[in-house]
């Protein structure tokens, strides 16, 4: 593609649009600026709640997939792909899933975290060289993430990831893009201009982040990670965890305190397995095989224990 032409298509693009009622924002004070930029991000949700019925549908397909084993994987460049790395790494901790199962993929590699990575976005080629490295099944899904909808290595991971016959999901802040026309499930979230002419780490960037937030949270929830809205499988990794971890248990349970102890001593820390053994009074190896049994839905672990 020409500089020309490449310049025409971004002039086409909703989220390139030039806002000329925004074109002396400079000269503007502080205050008035910042009172724009929160009108502007006012009307994310909105456009995030337009694509709901398209974003319970992907993860729906997502938690099917993931309960069978398969990852979840996301694949994107500059702001896109930091916002992917960003959800797949608040994972284990917030989910207590394995590093491998939740994957980040950002063009240009880790170092492209934060410093831009020179032509890694234009590479589809590059897409496919970190997805192949993955092993992708058809339990697998890739999410490509693009706020134009035409970035070239979020495109390339979701043509090669559904060659493979995996799942796909294409989230662009553009309608009629070709990301979301080469996944199985297109999601357009269209928030507008930026404040900023282009500058899709604003409102395109929130509205991913929004999303993203959905389909890792709504997918951990559909496969038994919370136990209503409490995070029972966090792991305790620092003292903050460590305490909510008893927090968590004793909203569950309103267990006194030294009965929470004990039970999150007796099973390791897990804090489905203490919840478990203080709703029930089964001991730990038995309210660890229900859960086994379970697939670790502590409801169904419940139900289980009182028949």
């Amino acid at each position: 593609m020409t500089s020309h032409d490449l310049r025409s298509e971004l002039e086409s693009l909703t989220t390139e649009a030039f806002r000329p009622d925004l074109a002396e924002i400079d000269r503007l004070s502080t205050l008035d600026i910042a009172r724009l930029m929160n009108g502007e991000d006012a009307g994310v949700p909105a456009a995030v709640a337009a694509r709901l019925p398209q974003i319970a549908a992907a993860i729906d397909a997502v938690a099917a997939r993931m309960s069978r084993g398969g990852r979840l994987v996301y694949a994107g460049a500059g702001t896109a792909g930091r916002l992917g790395v960003l959800d797949a790494s608040e994972c284990p901790p917030t989910f207590n899933t394995d590093p491998a199962q939740v994957v980040g993929l950002i063009a240009g590699g880790p170092q492209a975290m934060v410093t831009s990575v020179e032509g890694a976005e234009d590479s589809r080629e590059l897409a496919r060289r970190d997805l192949a490295a993955l092993g992708l099944g058809p339990d697998d899904t890739v999410v490509g993430i693009s706020a134009s909808g035409r970035t070239p290595y979020a495109i390339g991971a979701v043509e090669h990831a559904r060659a493979l016959g995996a799942l796909t999901v294409g989230l662009a802040c553009n309608e009629h893009s070709a990301l979301a026309a080469a996944a199985e499930h297109g999601i357009e979230v269209v928030v507008g201009p930026e404040l900023i002419t282009g500058s899709t780490r604003l409102k395109a960037g929130t509205a991913q982040k929004l999303v993203l937030n959905m389909l890792s949270t709504i997918t951990m929830v559909r496969l038994g990670k919370t136990y209503g809205n409490l995070m029972v499988d966090v792991r305790a990794s620092n003292d903050k965890l460590r305490a909510r971890s008893r927090r968590i248990v004793a909203l569950a349970t309103g267990a006194p305190e030294e009965e929470i102890e004990k039970a999150l001593t007796e099973s390791g820390g897990e804090v489905k397995n203490a919840i478990l053994a203080l709703l029930t009074g089964v001991d730990g190896p038995t309210a660890a095989r229900l859960l086994e049994d379970s697939g670790g839905h502590l409801r169904a672990a419940l139900a289980a224990a009182a028949t």
